[in-house]
């Protein structure tokens, strides 16, 4: 049995009360994490705080660099050294680690980035929360590329969906982006550890002698640094062999191409969607994240009061659902969107739905209530 395995299975059916931030460090253990490039920043440090001191236990490295430039960069080395790798941060770290996350998207490189959200623009609320990054999340990077992000609600599901982004970055050979926020990064909750099992972790296919690592295939295996394979390892637009050649269109088109559809293919196969109440619904309420909870406390009250109100929850924001999004609420009357942004989910979800799109934004690091949220439901039943 491995340390690792020694170390977590102490945890085993084990309840813990404890914060959203350190059930993600957690999860990372048990996906098998094992080196974390990291630097502090609120509210995302409890993350780091415990890689640090956990991470040692299960024979991985935790190393706190100058910042987030740093950081992500050595995730991305740490892994072609054969790690699972991954960092956390909040808006100006995400900002920052930018063009090193387009960087592990044109090399394929797996890894996972946890975005707790705050208030912004530039330092904004530095204590406060915020769902800010959804577009940033997606386009942050510049060029054409595909990405995977996930948005947790509660605690459990900081444990869950960040083990869910490890399988997810092996699975694609891609970065993927647990968009997390303040608010949940710092709530307590239960959380319940499952059984330790390494089997239950997504393989890196491996590349041999002969394999082509850029392409020959919609996700080819992955070499590491001492398999002694010749490799080459870059971000310009390369052949499927590896080496660079930023002239021909022929060889760039194919190439992002072939990183878009990886992931876009499997957009059906990508969707998460937490469905409620939605069989007999004329208004629906879509949200994600901690908006999400008063969001669907408001549906419950509105149900109770006899109003046939549906629910929808984005566990998965990258690939956007569009296509499921568009079935579920094809015969609803109008959509109302809470997001502690100014709309930015609203306005991905306007391209798909042919209904009225009812913005319900709220900024300033205060959380939507449940009472508020009801009180616009029965707004926009009435009108």
């Amino acid at each position: 049995m491995s340390q690792r395995a020694k170390y977590l299975k102490r945890f085993d059916g084990t309840t813990a009360f404890t914060m959203g931030d350190i059930a993600s460090a957690m999860g990372a253990l048990y996906a098998g994490c094992d080196f974390f490039g990291g630097y502090p920043i609120t509210p995302a440090s409890e993350v780091a705080e415990v890689m640090a001191h956990e991470l040692p236990k299960v024979d991985g490295y935790y190393v706190q660099f100058e910042d987030e430039i740093a950081s992500i960069s050595a995730v991305v080395g740490a892994v072609w050294g054969g790690a699972r790798g991954m960092t956390a941060t909040s808006g100006p770290g995400f900002s920052l680690m930018q063009e090193a996350i387009g960087y592990a998207c044109m090399t394929e490189t797996p890894c996972v980035i946890v975005d707790v959200q705050r208030s912004g623009p530039s330092t904004g609320q530095a204590t406060k929360p915020a769902q800010g990054d959804v577009m940033q999340a997606r386009w942050g990077t510049h060029g054409d590329h595909a990405i995977i992000a996930l948005s947790p609600w509660s605690v459990q599901e900081c444990f869950d969906l960040t083990v869910e982004s490890f399988n997810l970055a092996e699975r694609y050979r891609t970065p993927v982006i647990l968009l997390a926020d303040g608010a949940i990064g710092h709530i307590r909750e239960p959380l319940r550890y499952p059984t330790y099992s390494e089997e239950a972790l997504a393989p890196r296919p491996r590349a041999k002698e002969g394999d082509l690592v850029f392409g020959g295939q919609r996700v080819p295996p992955m070499a590491q640094l001492g398999d002694k394979l010749d490799v080459h390892i870059t971000g310009s637009t390369h052949h499927p062999t590896g080496m660079r050649d930023v002239e021909t269109k022929a060889v760039h088109e194919e190439l992002v191409l072939r990183l878009v559809d990886k992931i876009e293919r499997d957009r059906e196969a990508l969707t998460r969607l937490d469905v409620r109440h939605m069989d007999d619904a004329k208004v629906a309420v879509v949200s994600f994240g901690c908006a999400a909870r008063p969001s669907l406390g408001a549906v419950e009250a509105a149900r109770e009061a006899g109003h046939p109100v549906g629910f929808i929850r984005l566990v998965g924001m990258w690939p956007f659902p569009g296509p499921r999004l568009k079935e579920l609420l094809a015969d609803v009357d109008l959509v109302l969107v809470p997001e502690m942004n100014l709309g930015q989910v609203s306005r991905e979800l306007e391209r798909f739905v042919s209904c009225p799109v009812v913005r319900a934004p709220k900024i300033g690091g205060i959380v939507h209530s449940r009472d508020e949220l009801l009180a616009k439901i029965m707004e926009v039943i009435k009108s």
